[in-house]
């Protein structure tokens, strides 16, 4: 598959359905995006599945040339890969892809270019990612995102806030996740262990919780 054999716009419809999204759309629109579904990972997988692994060789540049059709591709990187890749080391394939185009687009101020909901995902790859720095800036810009965002959508502005911390504080710690170790084939540390023993979250990528 090349770039030209799905439209950007059949990623971003998926995903957010109607844009700009309503306070209505907000309880399914939460399911499918934080939901652990393996009917929705099914559909993902079949739908989508030839345009991650495209997405994933390095194909699909054109998509990163406009702020909502990079968008589509860092949801492609950065989410549709844990659907389909559920537990399994894929599902962090495309992260280090996607954080450089978030990156990137945040330089640029591409990010602004979408609206305030859709940003978020923007930041997600900065969310995802094992690096401290990358981490800091998730938070300076998702709660940024939470002080602009409408008062009907603040329980979702909210919540990023507080997850992109949470994220922060684990990479603070332990220099990565250590729900990831399995999966990757690395050796957790005797502090990694203890803490995975307790009531660690897992964000639906730990091994037992692979469809």
């Amino acid at each position: 598959m090349n770039d030209r054999e799905m439209d950007y716009r059949e990623v971003l419809a998926y995903w957010f359905g109607r844009l700009p999204l309503k306070p209505d759309d907000m309880d399914d629109r939460l399911k499918l995006w934080y939901g652990f579904d393996s009917a929705t990972d099914t559909v993902i997988r079949e739908r989508f599945g030839a345009l991650v692994e495209a997405a994933l060789a390095g194909s699909c540049a054109s998509w990163e040339r406009e702020a909502l059709s990079r968008l589509a591709l860092i949801i492609v990187l950065d989410q549709f890969t844990r659907n389909i890749y559920r537990g399994r080391a894929g599902a962090f394939a495309g992260d280090d892809r996607a954080l450089a185009l978030a990156l990137d687009a945040i330089d640029r101020g591409m990010d602004r270019e979408v609206g305030l909901l859709e940003r978020a995902f923007y930041y997600m790859p900065l969310q995802h990612a094992e690096d401290l720095a990358a981490q800091e800036l998730s938070v300076r810009v998702t709660e940024q995102l939470d002080a602009e965002c409408l008062a009907a959508f603040e329980d979702f502005s909210g919540e990023q806030a507080s997850y992109a911390r949470d994220h922060r504080d684990v990479i603070a710690r332990f220099g990565r996740f250590p729900h990831r170790n399995t999966a990757l084939g690395r050796e957790s540390t005797e502090e990694e262990l203890a803490y995975l023993a307790g009531d660690a979250p897992t964000y639906g990528q730990s091994p037992a919780e692979e469809r």
